[in-house]
C-alpha cells in the first residue's frame, strides 16, 4: 500500500505493508532461530532475489535522497588540497549509507545529492545532512533559508564536530535562527529513538582517527575531555528539527561499514540512528 505523508511542504510517498504494519525491514537486529517451512523459504528467496546488489547504480529519480549540505568554510580552515570541509567522508559515506537504506527499508531511494542551502531544490527533500558543523561559515541568506526549511517541515542532521570552539560556532548558528529555542539532550523515550529501531545504546561512534588496536581488536578512543552527546533542537510543538551528533563521527561509521577493522557495534548503531532519523523526518 502507498501512503502520502504531508510534511510541511514535503509531499512524498512511502511504501508500507499493512499486514506487517511497518515501513521497514528489520534486517539489522539479530532474529531468533526458527525453523521455516519450505513455503517461507521460497518466499524469502523471492524477496531476496528482488534486492539489487550493492554495486547496482542508484536510480537518478527516487522518493528519498541522501542530501549533503554544501557550505563555505570559516576563514583559515580551508584544507590544503582545496577540498571544503562539507565534503568530509564524501562520497563514500553517502553511497554506503544509501545502500543501507535500500537494503534495510522499503524507501524508494535515488542517487545521493549535495546542495547549497540557497538552492530552491532543498525544499524538495525532507532530510539533509551536514558534517563538520563547527567549521561552516553560514551567511545570513543561508541562515534565513535553513530556518525556513526547518519550519516548513525539514530535518537536519549535523555530525562530526568536537570541543568548545566547534560547539560555539554551531550554537551561534542555531541562535541566529531560533534565539528562544534551547538545544537539549535527546531523551531515551523520544520518538526518534523508537520510530524504527529501539535504540538504547549510547556508545561512542568513532572516526578512523579515533580507532586503536587492542587485545580484542579495534576499538574507539574518545578524545580527551570529551564524551558523545546526542542533542536536539525542537520546535514549540515538540517536533525535532535538528539531530545533533556531537563529539562523534557517524559519517565515518557509514563510510567504513565494509571495513573489517571498524567495530561492528559502532557501525550498527550508526546505521540504526541514521534510519531512525530518516523515517522520523518522513513521518513528522
Amino acid at each position: 500500500m502507498e501512503k502520502v505523508w504531508p510534511s510541511g511542504g514535503f509531499p512524498f510517498r512511502v511504501t508500507t505493508c499493512e499486514a506487517e504494519g511497518s515501513l521497514y525491514n528489520e534486517a539489522m537486529p539479530r532474529p531468533r532461530v526458527v525453523y521455516p517451512s519450505a513455503a517461507i523459504i521460497a518466499l524469502l528467496s523471492l524477496l531476496y532475489s528482488q534486492q539489487p546488489p550493492a554495486d547496482v547504480p542508484f536510480p537518478k529519480l527516487g522518493e528519498f535522497y541522501f542530501v549533503r549540505t554544501e557550505y563555505v568554510d570559516r576563514p583559515g580552515l580551508r584544507r590544503g588540497f582545496s577540498r571544503g570541509w562539507w565534503r568530509q567522508d564524501w562520497p563514500e559515506a553517502d553511497v554506503h549509507f544509501t545502500q543501507g537504506i535500500r537494503r534495510l527499508t522499503r524507501i524508494d531511494i535515488g542517487e545521493p545529492r549535495h546542495l547549497p542551502l540557497t538552492d530552491d531544490r532543498v525544499f524538495d527533500h525532507p532530510w539533509i545532512y551536514a558534517t563538520q558543523a563547527g567549521y561552516w561559515d553560514l551567511k545570513d541568506p543561508e541562515v534565513i533559508r535553513l530556518k525556513e526549511y526547518l519550519l516548513r517541515g525539514g530535518f537536519l542532521v549535523v555530525d562530526d564536530f568536537y570541543g568548545e570552539q566547534d560547539w560555539a560556532v554551531f550554537e551561534n548558528t542555531v541562535q541566529r535562527m531560533f534565539p528562544d529555542l534551547p538545544i537539549v539532550d535527546i531523551k531515551d523515550d523520544d520518538q526518534v529513538m523508537h520510530v524504527v529501531y529501539e535504540i538504547k545504546e549510547r556508545v561512542f561512534i568513532p572516526g578512523l582517527r579515533h580507532l586503536r588496536r587492542g587485545p580484542g581488536g579495534y576499538g574507539g578512543i574518545q578524545p580527551q575531555g570529551t564524551h558523545p552527546e546526542w542533542k536536539g533542537l525542537y520546535d514549540g510543538k515538540g517536533r525535532l528539527l535538528i539531530a545533533i551528533n556531537f563529539q562523534m563521527d557517524v559519517g565515518d561509521a557509514w563510510e567504513h561499514a565494509d571495513w573489517p577493522e571498524y567495530p561492528e557495534q559502532m557501525t550498527a548503531l550508526a546505521y540504526r540512528f541514521g534510519i531512525n532519523y530518516i523515517v522520523y523526518a518522513m513521518t513528522h
